[in-house]
């Protein structure tokens, strides 16, 4: 199978290049960064006025997948513009690049379940009402209207997914990259809320597995289909995991302050996704210390 990897230097877009590229697929990437790979299956994009055209011009594929956006709550307030171009209009453009170019393309949208916004019920099925409380959020939400728009009026094979809490090797940033810097750096660790929030955590090669299923087993009949595990787990818990495997025994405090655009608690129904036969194969604590690991040998 052909597929193609918009955002392929990313956290999950490398990491996806990896493990389709292991199943015997022929994989293409594209990003805004040069010379990544000696390979001719790289294109890169330009990065503010890309209309996505030419990655469609001289090869068709049977499955492009997004994997570009920001994944940054806190910067969508400070920069709506450049989150809803990133996150929304140029998800429009690849859509209007493969209606014209490539309709017969299956097409996947990394979406959030940042769309939920504070659920009023867990765990969180994908009929759901949608409440976002962050931009980051709306443009999620956005994003996904517009591949219901090309699907219903233009027959677009899509499929959105709603990834709960991905971590993994590769990921500088959020939580457990935020809260292994100050275990290894501050005296005191400070962390937002009080450590009773819940996240469902899902290893990002288990998104990728979970991909690989998608792939194969959805319908794209604009689907919409949680990304994790369907498990709650405390950030306290989070918090006390990482000190394990870094050994650290310095005092943890928590702020009580919940930081603009978070969710109080997070947990997935995944019976979509389990019904594409979808298995978990990285337990959150086997994750943590594959990631602590990586942080040691990388960082």
């Amino acid at each position: 199978m052909k597929i193609l990897i918009i955002g392929s230097t990313g956290f999950i877009g490398s990491n996806l290049i990896k493990y389709l590229s292991n199943k015997s697929h022929i994989v293409y990437g594209a990003d805004i960064i040069p010379n990544v790979y000696n390979k001719k299956n790289y294109i890169v994009l330009d990065e503010k006025n890309e209309t996505f055209v030419k990655l469609f011009e001289k090869n068709k594929y049977d499955v492009c997948i997004n994997c570009t956006g920001s994944a940054s709550v806190p910067n969508s307030y400070k920069d709506l513009i450049s989150d809803f171009t990133l996150n929304t209009f140029n998800v429009l453009k690849q859509l209007e690049a493969i209606k014209q170019l490539n309709p017969e393309c299956k097409y996947i949208n990394l979406s959030s379940a940042a769309v939920y916004g504070n659920p009023v019920r867990l765990p969180i099925p994908e009929n759901t009402p949608l409440y976002p409380i962050s931009p980051y959020g709306y443009h999620k939400k956005m994003a996904e209207d517009i591949l219901a728009e090309y699907h219903n009026i233009y027959n677009i094979k899509t499929c959105s997914l709603r990834i709960f809490s991905a971590y993994g090797e590769g990921l500088k940033k959020q939580i457990l990259f935020d809260l292994s810097k100050k275990i290894k750096e501050d005296d005191k660790i400070f962390v937002y809320g009080t450590g009773e929030e819940t996240r469902d955590f899902i290893h990002v090669y288990d998104i990728c597995n979970a991909i690989d299923r998608i792939i194969f087993n959805a319908q794209f009949n604009n689907d919409i289909i949680n990304i994790a595990n369907g498990k709650r787990i405390k950030i306290i818990d989070i918090v006390m995991l990482l000190c394990d495997y870094w050994k650290s025994k310095k005092n943890i405090v928590f702020s009580g302050e919940i930081r603009q655009g978070d969710p109080a608690n997070w947990e997935a129904d995944i019976s979509k996704l389990v019904s594409l036969d979808y298995k978990q194969t990285i337990e959150i604590k086997a994750g943590i210390e594959k990631y602590v690991s990586w942080l040691r040998e990388d960082v």
